[in-house]
């Protein structure tokens, strides 16, 4: 039975670790906030003093933290992953990430010789915690198949998109246009609104078609705020964000649209909120 790292327990790294835990993995885990952490101990967790000590304990260390900045320090800082690490050990990358980011990463990991996997994350934490999550995953084939059944504690579904690097592009481009369905469900709104029409009837009619998840989601957060929160409109701004960087001098305009309305937000003190509220904020 492989031992399992865990560097950041935040709502996706707090659902990962309880689900190896219930799967009867050895689970390793830091958080910056060390109250976060003690929590796990009675769980039977190891609390590590530092991300070197956990990817020196651990067989396959995921790294679950919030941007670029934590995500560096975590992995590059003295007492970091890197330091803790060696040609043994699988180290993944599944917090939402830049592409110039992890792209740095994945050629220090390769310098190194250390095995590396990008497996950026879907599925918000009902996802993360029922182990349901979808894992959207780059790197060698190979390696990823000799942990799928690791994988599975966590996940209902994994995707394979290629080399390093491919599952996080794939990742922004996910939560780019997720964020775009979830603008348009308002703007949609807006225009039954303005003509008085049963919203409730609208809603459920589009929940229909087009359908879907996203769809499912902005109704139900148009009539009733999301408690808890299930992804904030801070992290859908940081991603949408990076995959504006990710997308350079392309044509992008609704991404760019996209990316407005959700710094508007930031803008006003909504940061806190769930994404879904964007459409409900203004009125």
């Amino acid at each position: 039975m492989k031992k399992i790292g865990i560097v950041g327990l935040g709502i996706m790294g707090k659902g990962m670790a309880d689900n190896f835990l219930k799967n009867g993995y050895k689970v390793f885990v830091w958080n910056r906030t060390k109250a976060v952490a003690e929590e796990f101990k009675k769980k039977g967790v190891v609390v590590c003093s530092t991300p070197k000590e956990v990817t020196e304990k651990a067989d396959i260390t995921f790294e679950v933290t919030a941007n670029d900045q934590s995500s560096r320090q975590v992995w590059k800082g003295k007492n970091g992953i890197l330091k803790g690490a060696n040609k043994s050990k699988i180290l993944v990358a599944s917090a939402t990430l830049s592409v110039k980011w992890i792209d740095e990463l994945l050629k220090q990991c390769k310098k190194q010789g250390f095995v590396f996997l990008d497996i950026p994350l879907t599925g918000g934490r009902i996802g993360a915690e029922t182990g349901n999550l979808t894992l959207l995953c780059g790197g060698n084939e190979k390696v990823l198949n000799k942990i799928k059944t690791v994988l599975k504690a966590i996940s209902g579904k994994i995707f394979y998109f290629g080399p390093e690097g491919h599952g996080m592009r794939y990742k922004l481009i996910l939560n780019y246009l997720q964020g775009l369905h979830m603008i348009g469900f308002g703007q949609a709104m807006k225009m039954a609104k303005a003509d008085k029409m049963d919203l409730k009837k609208v809603a459920e009619g589009l929940a229909d078609r087009p359908g879907g998840m996203i769809t499912g989601i902005a109704k139900t957060a148009y009539f009733r705020n999301p408690v808890p929160v299930t992804f904030s409109i801070e992290w859908i701004t940081k991603d949408v964000s990076y995959a504006k960087k990710f997308a350079k001098d392309l044509d992008v305009s609704l991404l760019d649209n996209v990316l407005k309305e959700y710094k508007n937000a930031v803008k006003k003190g909504f940061k806190d909120k769930d994404w879904a509220n964007v459409n409900t904020l203004k009125e």
